[in-house]
């Protein structure tokens, strides 16, 4: 594939944010309703996460579809597609009648969205040599990072206030934008043609081949870890905020963006961080940063230990997760579009295992003690990932 100008791919970089940002505010959108969802819709707190892990499922599941299509007719093209599906099913889900019919539509809006970010990694694999990978990968990390960001306070905000049907109204017409701009900058550049001759079925075979490389077992197999470990606690970060902390739904939301915080100081300080600590380095800190969020977090007694605990948390994820990454893009280079979506397909396998385990734990008040579990098995992650990038 042909490397584009610098110019192209700052434009390209900047639309595929844009896209990113839309789609990670829908992933984490529903964090902070989910006390409100369990009120309306007459299910428990724990029930209500129901929408959170249909969307982690299917986006996993789909990831399998997205990989192969990416590489055979074009990563550009499949997430312009997917972004405009995202914005048909935003607006149903914000027609919803029952509690089965709102989780269903998270799922589509799973499926439509886990061809965003995925197919947007896997392209700066193809576009950005390696020395500039990590760097420019955190710049789209910055994007996706203001989407959660405002997917919490927005979901919060609306929740409390407007009603949660104006949070994905609004979403729609996000994603809306962003479709008819990536559209239109695929037919100016000429880029909406097939990438790859190969068959599909040759790409299926191609998955299967990928999983028989321990390099990329690994990379898998600890991805799908750090989602049960991270973003399975995650989802209830605001919830517990509102019920430990005393919050309300809209402060939780608010005071969660400050795990996004985290993840835009580390952006901005990526190329510094990883020239003084290395990628080993990140990944141990990382983990050490997000267990000891998450036990301030449960343990603490005043409400700027939880604000604290968020902030940690967040730098140490982004850590952690842009070294892994980074392994991900490199791990196949020759299928780097169903490499990639392998990755994130495991990440969020994991999410959904995780979401169901801390569920259990959220209706039983035992939340403080799941997020200490968290926590221990975040330290040994941490040292698993250390001593596996150093053998690579």
């Amino acid at each position: 594939m042909a490397l584009l100008t610098p110019s192209q791919e700052r434009r390209h970089l900047q639309l595929l944010g844009l896209a990113g940002f839309a789609s990670m505010a829908s992933m984490r959108i529903c964090d902070p309703m989910l006390v409100v969802l369990g009120e309306e819709f007459q299910v428990s707190t724990g029930e209500a996460s129901a929408v959170v892990s249909a969307y982690a499922v299917v986006y996993g599941i789909a990831q399998f579809l997205y990989g192969p299509l990416g590489d055979r007719v074009g990563k550009l093209r499949v997430v312009s597609l997917a972004v405009l599906a995202c914005a048909v099913f935003s607006a149903l889900t914000a027609l919803s009648i029952h509690f089965q019919m709102l989780v269903i539509l998270r799922g589509c809006m799973g499926a439509a969205a886990a061809g965003v970010i995925p197919l947007a990694m896997a392209w700066v694999g193809d576009q950005v040599p390696y020395a500039r990978r990590q760097e420019t990968l955190a710049k789209i990390m910055s994007a996706t990072v203001l989407g959660m960001m405002s997917g919490l306070w927005f979901g919060g905000f609306t929740a409390d206030t407007l009603g949660w049907r104006g949070a994905f109204a609004v979403l729609s017409g996000l994603f809306a934008v962003a479709a008819v701009l990536l559209l239109r900058q695929l037919r100016g550049q000429g880029l909406s043609r097939a990438a790859d001759a190969t068959g599909f079925l040759t790409s299926f075979h191609t998955t299967a081949r990928l999983l028989a490389m321990p390099r990329v077992r690994w990379v898998l197999a600890v991805t799908a870890i750090e989602g049960a470990l991270v973003f399975g606690p995650m989802a209830f970060m605001p919830t517990h905020l509102h019920e430990h902390y005393g919050l309300s739904v809209v402060a939780a939301g608010s005071v969660m963006m400050l795990y996004g915080v985290g993840g835009l100081l580390y952006s901005q300080m990526a190329r510094q961080w990883l020239a003084s600590l290395g990628e080993r380095g990140l990944a141990k800190t990382g983990a050490g940063l997000v267990a000891l969020g998450f036990l301030v977090l449960a343990w603490g007694i005043a409400s700027w230990m939880g604000m604290l605990a968020c902030l940690l948390a967040g730098l140490g994820f982004y850590m952690l997760h842009n070294t892994l990454q980074v392994q991900a893009t490199q791990m196949a280079p020759a299928a780097r579009g169903t490499a990639v979506t392998l990755f994130a397909s495991s990440l969020f396998f994991g999410q959904s295992i995780g979401v169901l385990l801390m569920a259990q734990s959220v209706d039983r008040g035992a939340l403080a003690s799941a997020f200490s579990a968290a926590a221990a098995g975040v330290l040994v992650l941490g040292m698993v990932v250390f001593r596996l990038v150093g053998r690579h």
